[in-house]
């Protein structure tokens, strides 16, 4: 399947009616496949969107506004292409709704049907101070300075480098948290560095990462650092870039649990913000940076 769609095409003409055959379904098996882990590993998560443009009509023709939240499962067949969410959305603009509880419903109906799987659809209102999308901050401590003291510079690569996370080159300037050999240790940390690319576009997607797991391994701060920052020129979707760092992980550290999740900033009035996990336990609450 292309994984061009709408998104690829040079000009776009915007929709102004009701348009739900604009949702361009991308099938997660692209990204897996390049992975080439555990699928099932993979499927444990949500992808939460973030959409700060909502609009439609009221029967009185007058314009309604709303910020909202999506809730695809990690485990679905497909993701949506997101500029033909965009269009989608605008096709709304000039719908008209006798209700919110309308306007969700269609939303999460046209959503499930292009994904293959249940979607969650929150609207939210702009005044909303307690159920909103609040800023709220990463867990845990910035490894983003872990290489200030390093010699030699941090070399450009085309795609990410899971060797990374064992070169130990810098260990007497690196923080090495030491743990129980027995039980393992708790790791918690983020760094606002990510960086990929678009797939289709090579546009750039910046985002902030956060990790949390118990492993029995030493978490080398600069090495993880050296490893994210391997995925600057990657072409990879904001929910195979997540995946990819989980399999990596996954596999080095042997952690008895993981959370990896990003918050990508938004581009066109939406943000994407992947989140996987060992176990559904670990699912984190949704949340948004003060970035996005």
């Amino acid at each position: 399947m292309s994984i061009h769609g709408i998104l690829g095409e040079q000009t776009t003409d915007y929709p102004t009616q009701y348009s739900p055959e604009t949702l361009y379904p991308i099938a997660r098996s692209i990204g897996r496949d390049a992975i080439g882990w555990q699928d099932a590993k993979l499927k444990v998560g949500v992808d939460w969107w973030h959409a700060f443009e909502m609009s439609w009509l009221n029967q009185q023709g007058i314009s309604q506004v709303a910020m909202a939240r999506f809730s695809i499962p990690a485990s679905s067949s497909y993701i949506v292409e997101s500029k033909s969410l965009k269009l989608y959305l605008n096709s709304i603009n000039f719908t008209e709704f006798s209700s919110w509880e309308e306007v969700q419903t269609l939303i999460a109906k046209d959503l499930s049907a292009c994904v293959q799987a249940e979607v969650k659809f929150e609207l939210i209102a702009l005044d909303d101070t307690e159920s909103g999308l609040l800023i709220s901050q990463p867990e845990g401590i910035c490894i983003d300075e872990a290489l200030a003291d390093s010699i030699g510079k941090v070399a450009l690569t085309l795609h990410p480098d899971a060797s990374l996370l064992g070169n130990m080159a810098v260990t007497e300037q690196s923080n090495i948290t030491e743990i129980d050999k027995k039980s393992g240790q708790s790791h918690t940390f983020y760094s606002n560095l990510l960086r990929s690319n678009c797939p289709v576009t090579n546009q750039p997607d910046w985002g902030t990462l956060a990790v949390s797991m118990t492993s029995t391994c030493a978490v080398d701060d600069a090495a993880m650092l050296r490893y994210i920052l391997s995925f600057r020129q990657h072409n990879g979707f904001h929910e195979q870039c997540v995946e990819q760092i989980f399999a990596d992980l996954s596999r080095y550290y042997q952690p008895s649990s993981l959370m990896v999740r990003a918050w990508y900033t938004r581009r066109g009035g939406i943000d994407i913000n992947p989140c996987r996990v060992s176990e559904p336990s670990l699912l984190p609450a949704p949340s948004r940076l003060i970035r996005q």
